[in-house]
């Protein structure tokens, strides 16, 4: 597949059409949407709605061929450089979320592959706040130290753990103590008088509360997991030398960078989108993305059907077409921010896992399918590892994919998508149920790519 360079991007796009402009006079003038913006002027190129994407599926590493051999620590180091972080969930009903965009982008590849790069003893990743709880690339932990600075002195901080730490300094101090004499410690294995020893994950009694405001404030880190819950020792024994050794960026500067991760991994986005990446305060984001419209590596842009000002990274590729498909986690980077994903595929994604399951639209667990460039569908997963089977409650075709030709083949694509990823997991078969516009077909499409009678069983 071929993409064009970005000088080529960059004649294509510029002087966009006339509608695209009057479109952009209209946004700029509206008083609406006159709030601070560093290029709420006009801007000299513009993207239809196809263009930009392409360029979102290009910039996530979905738009390349898997690997055909042996995935190892190189491919998964090129997808995290690539995105920047993954973000990690402990809700397991299919696989646990920092596992899945490897897959969207590499097929089955061995998971201890990611654990031994995030907890072993030769790790290349380290877990804190990136989008929300996630596993970063060392190089980032140096970017990131701001945040661990304004939480410690109380910006920024939420909740239960900011109150102990103001109501009770001397218990956090103890508990650092603990950790520093007996560290690498879960929170079940501290003690406190009227307190059971133990506890789940989901504890949060008062060690685990400490614990996870030394997490914040980076005294503590994670240092490997038992069961997913978390141990957790002092960064010295955690981190790398090179890493502890590395100066400490200002913030603008590390903010600055932070945003560069989040806009090459986006390829075009709002202000909006690129401070949602790593959450950065609202003022703090506007005058690093202003800084880097500056320096020409943001591109101002007009994108027909967008409400607001759009940011093209300078070395985004447009390719003239993509060949993906893929199964996106809920909390894949492409489609975690719900608002882009309506805007940029016109797909309205909602996690439901906490809604009552009478109440549910889709399903508990739901994945969109991404198919060429256009999310055309959506499936409830869940993994019935005691029966080997890959079940599939319900399946969904997206109505506005639907009424163009990229959709004639859904079924079929997403049948063998879906027998890729049982492979992956482990599991013999793929057992679809009743429930959805697509599953008629879907179940005709996997039965007729596996042995043995179709099933709707997983309803």
């Amino acid at each position: 597949m071929q993409a064009d360079s970005g000088s080529t991007l960059l004649s294509r796009l510029a002087g966009g059409s006339r509608e695209n402009r009057a479109e952009w006079q209209h946004m700029a003038n509206d008083p609406a949407l006159a709030r601070p913006d560093p290029v709420a002027a006009s801007p000299s190129l513009s993207l239809s709605p196809a263009q930009a994407r392409r360029i979102a599926v290009a910039a996530a590493g979905l738009a390349e061929p898997r690997p055909t051999g042996r995935v190892d620590r190189r491919h998964l180091r090129r997808v995290v450089g690539r995105l920047g972080l993954l973000q990690l969930d402990s809700v397991n009903v299919l696989a646990r979320a920092h596992y899945l965009p490897l897959y969207s982008r590499l097929g089955g590849y061995p998971s201890a592959l990611l654990d031994e790069a995030a907890w072993g003893p030769r790790r290349e990743l380290f877990e804190y706040w990136g989008h929300e709880a996630s596993l970063l690339p060392m190089a980032s932990q140096p970017l990131l130290r701001w945040r661990m600075s304004r939480a410690a002195e109380h910006y920024d901080t939420w909740g239960r753990p900011a109150r102990l730490a103001r109501e009770r300094p001397d218990y956090i101090r103890a508990v650092l103590a603990e950790v520093t004499a007996r560290g690498p410690l879960r929170a079940s294995d501290l003690e406190e008088e009227g307190v059971i020893r133990g506890g789940s994950w989901w504890g949060w009694r008062d060690a685990k509360v400490a614990l996870e405001w030394l997490f914040w404030i980076g005294a503590v880190m994670t240092a490997d997991r038992r069961g997913f819950e978390r141990r957790y020792d002092l960064p010295e024994r955690v981190l790398p030398a090179a890493v502890l050794r590395a100066p400490t960026p200002v913030p603008a500067d590390a903010q600055r960078e932070l945003v560069r991760i989040g806009a090459r991994a986006l390829g075009v986005a709002t202000e909006s989108d690129l401070r949602d990446y790593f959450r950065l305060p609202l003022t703090d984001a506007r005058s690093r993305v202003a800084e880097l419209v500056e320096s020409g590596e943001l591109l101002p842009v007009a994108v027909a059907g967008w409400r607001y000002p759009g940011y093209l990274w300078h070395e985004a590729r447009i390719p003239a077409r993509v060949a993906a498909r893929a199964l996106l986690s809920p909390f894949d980077p492409l489609v975690w921010e719900r608002a882009r994903t309506q805007r940029i595929f016109d797909f309205r994604y909602r996690i439901e896992i906490y809604v009552p399951a009478a109440q549910r639209v889709h399903g508990y667990y739901v994945l969109p399918f991404l198919l060429r460039d256009r999310l055309v569908a959506r499936v409830d997963l869940k993994a019935d590892r005691s029966a080997g089977a890959l079940l599939v409650p319900a399946a969904y075709a997206q109505d506005s994919a639907a009424k163009g030709s990229a959709a004639k083949d859904t079924p079929e694509q997403l049948a063998a998508e879906l027998a890729d990823m049982a492979g992956w997991l482990g599991l013999d078969r793929v057992l679809v149920g009743a429930r959805g516009d697509l599953a008629p077909a879907l179940a005709s499409a996997v039965s007729a790519g596996q042995e043995g009678p179709r099933s709707d069983g997983a309803g």
